[in-house]
C-alpha cells in the first residue's frame, strides 16, 4: 500500500511540477554549499537525501501531502537515486507598435539518475531532457570521490562551473558567459570541497566548438565560504578556430535579515572581429525577500554592455517575481520583466509578464 501511494504521488508530482532547480539564494539563505543538497558537487539537478529533506521541511509553506511523505529519491540501499523535474509556463510579451503575443506550454521535462558503482566513491550520473521534442542528453558523467579528503573528479558531459547557477538561463550574466543549464560541455573536471573552499578546474571542448569549429576551453572557479556569505571568482579561456575568448567573473552572496543578496559581474573579451577584440560586460544584482515560509519575493536589476567601444548601446532588465511553494516538489511563480535598450529598437524595450508552475521529485 505504501509503495502504491508512493508511485501515485510521483505520478502526481510529474503532472504538477515544472523545473525546480534549487536557486543559489537558498544556499546563501541557509548557509549551505551546493554539494550539501545536490549529487552534483557544483549544484543543480538531482538532490541527495539532505536536499530532499530541505525541500520538504524548510522551503514549503505547508507539510508534504501524506502520499508523498518520506520520498527521498533513494532506492536499493541508496545505491540508486532517481528524480525528475519539468517546467510549464505562459509568457505574454508586449512590444510597442505590435500586437502582444502569448506563448505557453511545457518548457522542459527532465529525468535524473545516479548509480553508486562503489558506494561513496564511484558513481555514474545522467540528466536526460525528455520533453518538449525529442529526448536529449544534458549530462552524463562518471564521478570519483574521496569523501575523507574532499576531492572529486568528473569525466563526461556536464555543466561548466562559472558564477551563480541561476534558474533563469536568460539572465544577462548567463547569456554573456555562455554558461547556463542548457549548455553542457564534454571534458574533465577536478574539484576540492572543504569547510571554507569550493574549487573547480575543468578542461573541456568548449560549448561553441562543434562541427567545423574546433578548440578547447579551460575553466576555473573558486568560492570562499564564510558565516556572512560567500565570495567567488571564475575564469574561462577559450581557444577556437572561430575566435578566442577570455571571460572573468566575480560573484558574491550574503544576507541582511530576511533578504538574501546575490551579485555578479562578468567581463568577456572576444577575438575574431575585423575591428579587433570585442569587450563586453554584464552585471546582476538580486534580492530575495523571505516574506514568510514558502513565500519569496525576488527583485533583480541587470545590465549588459555588448560592446564597450560603442557608446549608448547598453541594455537593462528589471524583474519582479513572486514565488509561492505551497508544499514540497511544487512551486508557483508569477513575474514581470521590463527590458530597456536603445530607443530605436522596440524589441529591446519590451515588457514581459509570466506565470510558471514548477517543482521536482
Amino acid at each position: 500500500m505504501r509503495a502504491a501511494r508512493l508511485v501515485l504521488g510521483l505520478a502526481l508530482a510529474c503532472l504538477l511540477c515544472a523545473a525546480a532547480r534549487a536557486e543559489p539564494y537558498l544556499a546563501i539563505r541557509s548557509g549551505l554549499k551546493c554539494v550539501a543538497c545536490h549529487v552534483n558537487p557544483t549544484g543543480g539537478g538531482l538532490r541527495n537525501a539532505v536536499g530532499n529533506a530541505f525541500a520538504q521541511n524548510v522551503i514549503p509553506a505547508n507539510a508534504l501531502p501524506g502520499m508523498l511523505e518520506g520520498w527521498n529519491g533513494s532506492l536499493l540501499d541508496d545505491r540508486l537515486r532517481l528524480g525528475g523535474d519539468a517546467r510549464s509556463a505562459s509568457t505574454r510579451t508586449s512590444v510597442a507598435g505590435r500586437p502582444a503575443t502569448t506563448v505557453g506550454g511545457t518548457e522542459q521535462t527532465r529525468l535524473y539518475g545516479d548509480v553508486q558503482l562503489i558506494k561513496g566513491y564511484l558513481g555514474a550520473y545522467v540528466d536526460e531532457q525528455v520533453a518538449p521534442g525529442k529526448a536529449e542528453r544534458q549530462e552524463a558523467y562518471v564521478r570519483l570521490q574521496t569523501p575523507a579528503l574532499g576531492w572529486y573528479a568528473k569525466a563526461g558531459q556536464f555543466y561548466l562551473p562559472f558564477g551563480w547557477r541561476l534558474q533563469d538561463n536568460f539572465a544577462f550574466v548567463r547569456q554573456l558567459s555562455g554558461v547556463n543549464m542548457t549548455v553542457p560541455d564534454k571534458g574533465l573536471e577536478i574539484g576540492q570541497e572543504s569547510d571554507e573552499w569550493s574549487i573547480q578546474f575543468v578542461r573541456s571542448n568548449g560549448p561553441g566548438n562543434k562541427g567545423d569549429t574546433t578548440g578547447h576551453q579551460t575553466t576555473a572557479q573558486a568560492i570562499w565560504m564564510q558565516p556572512w556569505g560567500r565570495l567567488g571568482a571564475a575564469t574561462a579561456q577559450v581557444t577556437s578556430t572561430a575566435g578566442n575568448r577570455q571571460a572573468y567573473g566575480l560573484f558574491a552572496g550574503t544576507t541582511t535579515g530576511p533578504v538574501a543578496w546575490l551579485g555578479e559581474i562578468d567581463f568577456v573579451s572576444d577575438a575574431g572581429y575585423p575591428e579587433g577584440k570585442r569587450r563586453q560586460l554584464a552585471t546582476l544584482l538580486e534580492a530575495n525577500w523571505l516574506v514568510r515560509q514558502g513565500h519569496n519575493l525576488k527583485l533583480t536589476s541587470e545590465y549588459l554592455d555588448p560592446d564597450r567601444r560603442v557608446p549608448n548601446d547598453n541594455k537593462v532588465r528589471y524583474s519582479l517575481v513572486y514565488e509561492y511553494t505551497p508544499f514540497a516538489f511544487a512551486q508557483l511563480r508569477a513575474g514581470y520583466r521590463r527590458y530597456g535598450g536603445i530607443p530605436q529598437n522596440a524589441v529591446d524595450n519590451r515588457r514581459q509578464s509570466f506565470v510558471e508552475l514548477h517543482g521536482l521529485f
